[in-house]
This record gives C-alpha cells, structure tokens and sequence, in this order.
C-alpha cells in the first residue's frame, strides 16, 4: 500500500521500494525513494509523511500489529 501511494507522487516510480524489517514486537517499513522525490513524498511540513504514517498504524492496527514507518534519505 504504502510503495503504490509513494509511487503516485514520485517523479520516478521505478525507484520507489519498501523494506520491512522486525525489530521485537515492531515492524519497521523503510520507504526509499530517489533523491529527487524525497521533497514529494515528505510533503510541505512533513504533512505527506504524517499521513502515510498514520496510514501505516491504522492499518496495523486492524491487522492487530505494530508498524512504523521510516523515509531514508
């Protein structure tokens, strides 16, 4: 979910890859986009990013599980 949303605002898609990796009781997904579209997918105050990770807990939270979500730069 989160790869196909982050490749909608990404200038370059084809870029765009989500890693999970566990840590304990937690699951971190791990967003990378290109350089160019960090600014995209961040948004203005980090409004874009808020809201994917507010995406990413209520989703966990249905599937009764632990997310988060990490953007590397």
């Amino acid at each position: 979910m989160v790869a196909e949303l982050a490749r909608g605002l990404a200038s370059q898609p084809d870029e765009v890859r989500v890693v999970a990796e566990d840590e304990g009781a937690t699951t971190v997904l791990c967003l990378y986009v290109a350089d160019g579209d960090l600014g995209r997918v961040i948004g203005r105050g980090g409004r874009i990013a808020h809201a994917f990770r507010t995406l990413v807990r209520a989703a966990a939270t249905a599937r009764g599980e632990r997310m988060t979500l990490e953007i590397v730069d």
